[in-house]
């Protein structure tokens, strides 16, 4: 199994994440998605504190996903200004791609899948998790698949031995997890040969034969099943009904250092999941401002679920599988996690 050390990807993630143009194919740049104006405003009353003060100016990293939408709906809404925080929304091809900008102070906020979190903490980079980022929705409808071409030979996880299977960052959840689906149906993970490709490229490379298969989210799932792709599963699914997958997350300098911009940060990211959970017709809109999904394509995606709080069961069993996968060692203190 062909895996990276996250000290590898910690070196080279900054390079990664200002080279990524491949995004512009797929996502609006941040200043068209709704973000906030990049001027500070009058001085405001946050709604968490009471006490008067300036707008503070925040960047946030995100990956131009489906599970995304609640924070650019709590843009749109005003949750954030509410709170007295300008959002900057960036884009990037993965968590692990985030952690170095939020660790180095380049972004104050990051969503990452808790695996990568766990990973960070565990080589000494100092996390905090401020809000849960998304979950599976509880149904067999599951946002999230592990697809491949029709006649590939695929039909169950084992089959994934001695095959290429594309994600977006290597040594992540959806590694770990489609290694679990392998043991599950007595396969041998270490069998598997993961290709790292963004999100977006992953279905092209189904099509034409470059990789034997895929692990997606929405909207890519739809994209690659109109495409005549077929699914043999959902890692996430596997793992738990409502598996939290994500979390919104800072620096613990950042944490330690603006408790009154984190505390906004959480009151007003809980509102935009709340808002998101009842209201998924202005889910399915806002996606057609931070990709390229056509209003087909966001009428027909699955939607994840937007837990209220951090599952800490999720956090401990994918810390579990970065052990068998032998990504860590040992289980790190994670209550920074939880």
């Amino acid at each position: 199994m062909h895996v990276q050390s996250l000290s590898v990807r910690m070196r080279t993630a900054l390079g990664a994440v200002a080279a990524i143009g491949v995004l512009a194919l797929t996502a609006c740049s941040s200043d068209g998605g709704g973000t906030g104006s990049s001027e500070s405003a009058e001085p405001m009353e946050s709604e968490t504190g009471g006490a008067m003060m300036e707008t503070v100016d925040v960047t946030v990293g995100l990956i131009p996903i489906l599970d995304v939408a609640p924070i650019y709906l709590g843009v749109e809404q005003g949750f954030f200004e509410e709170e007295g925080l300008n959002l900057k929304l960036e884009l990037a091809q993965g968590g692990s791609f985030i952690i170095p900008s939020v660790s180095q102070g380049d972004y104050q906020f990051g969503f990452s899948n808790a695996t990568s979190l766990i990973l960070g903490t565990a080589n000494g980079v100092g996390l905090e998790a401020v809000g849960p980022g998304a979950s599976t929705n509880g149904t067999e409808e599951d946002m999230a698949a592990v697809l491949t071409t029709a006649d590939s030979g695929i039909a169950t996880a084992k089959d994934l031995e001695g095959k290429k299977v594309g994600v977006n960052a290597l040594a992540n959840v959806n590694t770990a997890t489609i290694n679990q689906m392998v043991r599950d149906d007595g396969g041998d993970p270490t069998k598997v040969t993961f290709v790292e490709l963004p999100f977006p490229d992953i279905v092209p490379a189904i099509v034409s034969g470059d990789i034997d298969a895929g692990q997606v989210v929405e909207p890519f799932r739809t994209a690659g099943v109109n495409q005549d792709l077929v699914s043999i599963g959902s890692n996430f699914l596997a793992m738990s009904p409502t598996f939290m997958i994500a979390e919104y997350f800072t620096s613990s300098d950042y944490a330690a250092e603006s408790p009154e911009v984190v505390a906004g940060f959480e009151a007003a990211l809980a509102k935009s999941f709340a808002y998101a959970t009842e209201n998924p017709d202005e889910v399915r809109a806002i996606v057609l401002t931070y990709t390229q999904m056509d209003e087909e394509t966001a009428n027909a995606v699955r939607l994840p679920g937007w837990p209220t709080e951090i599952d800490a069961a999720s956090i401990d069993l994918q810390a579990e599988l970065a052990v068998k996968d032998g990504m860590l060692t040992d289980i790190p203190d994670l209550s920074n996690l939880k």
